[in-house]
């Protein structure tokens, strides 16, 4: 039989997860901050929208979440009408933003004191994996807890691992996003030695992405990227959001991330080109802005 769940956040990636858990069965109530948003996701699914967090959760066995940043989290979880406050003894909050590992500690001693329970499980995928139901989620928390969400987060995602206590999930999501950040500088600088080289772009991708250096970057991205076109997929403002996190856990725990703190301020470039909200392989474009000065 189908939960009775919430879910907080209905933007490109909060809005297909909440359809995915209604398709499959599940009595879902949405709330967002701007009820326009709300009101369309119920033109497609079954369901019904609150007017605030704590009266989404209220009665909820799950309740997930999939808002902006640290600040988003704290405003629909403990801020006023925040969901906690509806939280009822046994209720398992479930955060999918990519925020801290600190929130999230803090999130999961606030939902123990309730005699609820927490999970921190940012996701990987993009817009795309959360409309087919193919995110890699990484999750933090208490292994019951992970067991018994895993059947719902499964409805959307074809990979899921807890990775240890609370603030697990965050920190394996800031590994992810320095790896990402690492091979979209590189993915640009190759293609970009390429053309300056007098070589076909696209016929040496044919090539090496058949070796050693293929990527899914290097398989999905280089020929929007070779076209000149951003206007999609994941944003630089967010990306450097995400590194900043990582660079600040980076500070705290002793960790040497000197590429990441260089990509992170190539990004910075290319927000000074317009580009705050270009799709993250547009670092390319940073390259070529040079080569017109």
């Amino acid at each position: 039989m189908g939960a009775s769940v919430a879910f907080l956040g209905l933007g490109t990636m909060g809005s297909p997860m909440a359809g995915h858990l209604a398709r499959a069965g599940h009595s879902v109530t949405v709330y967002n901050r701007t009820r326009s948003r709300a009101d369309a996701w119920l033109t497609e699914h079954a369901g019904r929208a609150a007017a605030t967090p704590a009266e989404a959760a209220e009665g909820a066995e799950l309740v997930f979440a999939c808002v902006g940043n640290d600040a988003d989290v704290r405003s629909v979880t403990l801020g006023e009408d925040g969901a906690f406050e509806g939280l009822g003894p046994g209720a398992l909050f479930v955060d999918h933003t990519t925020a801290s590992a600190r929130l999230a500690r803090e999130l999961d001693a606030a939902a123990r004191e309730r005699g609820a329970h927490f999970l921190d499980a940012p996701v990987s995928g993009g817009q795309s994996g959360a409309e087919r139901g193919i995110l890699t989620v990484m999750v933090g928390g208490e292994a019951e807890a992970f067991e018994r969400a895993r059947p719902l987060i499964g409805s959307y995602a074809r990979m899921i691992k807890r990775l240890g206590p609370a603030g697990s999930g965050q920190l394996a999501k800031m590994v992810n996003q320095i790896c990402i950040a690492g091979v979209l500088e590189g993915l640009a600088e190759g293609l970009h030695f390429a053309a300056k080289a007098g070589l076909d772009a696209r016929e040496v991708v044919e090539v090496i992405s058949q070796g050693a250096a293929q990527s899914w970057q290097m398989d999905n991205r280089h020929a929007t990227m070779l076209q000149g076109r951003y206007d999609f997929g994941f944003a630089v403002e967010w990306m450097r959001k995400d590194l900043g996190l990582a660079l600040d856990e980076a500070r705290s725990n002793g960790a040497r991330a000197p590429v990441a703190a260089l990509v992170d301020q190539l990004y910075a470039e290319v927000e000074a080109l317009g580009g705050a909200r270009w799709d993250t392989s547009s670092l390319l474009a940073r390259l070529e802005a040079l080569d017109r000065d």
